[in-house]
């Protein structure tokens, strides 16, 4: 429902400003519980990366997840710290460093999608079952259109 005492001129703004609001609290809620593990966003992207894809030399992983070799390298770093990845050499047409997961890299990844679920679960507690599927659907289709529009 559309609120005039909020400040806002016109629905559309409203919708506009609910959206960067429900983003700001994903980005808070998600960084809370990485941060409890020790990780930051960017840690995550280079896990899922490694568990989707793979190993990967640090260059090939940077384009990967579209960054900076030099902070691909520290998050790498941070990872390789933890035991969360690894680092083999492999020879193959030259001598190459190929970072890898571990079965502890999988656990906190696992953790991390369950922490996932956990923010959905509190953000979206409010709406029924087929409200979230519903929701689901509208969020992908203005990601989409976002996509289309050169904003993502």
């Amino acid at each position: 429902m559309y609120d005039r005492g909020n400040g806002f001129s016109n629905p559309s703004e409203q919708t506009v400003h609910l959206l960067a609001a429900a983003n700001r609290a994903v980005d808070v809620l998600v960084a809370e519980r990485l941060g409890a593990r020790g990780l930051g966003a960017f840690h995550r992207s280079v896990l899922r990366t490694l568990a989707d894809l793979g190993p990967h030399a640090r260059h090939d992983l940077a384009a990967q997840v579209e960054a900076p070799v030099a902070d691909v390298a520290r998050a790498v770093g941070d990872l390789l710290e933890q035991g969360l990845v690894q680092e083999m050499v492999v020879n193959i047409g030259g001598r190459h460093e190929v970072v890898t997961l571990t079965p502890a890299g999988t656990a906190v990844l696992d953790a991390a999608h369950e922490d996932m679920r956990s923010v959905q679960d509190v953000l979206l507690g409010c709406l029924t079952k087929g409200e979230r599927a519903q929701l689901h659907y509208l969020l992908r289709r203005v990601c989409a259109t976002a996509a289309r529009a050169g904003a993502v």
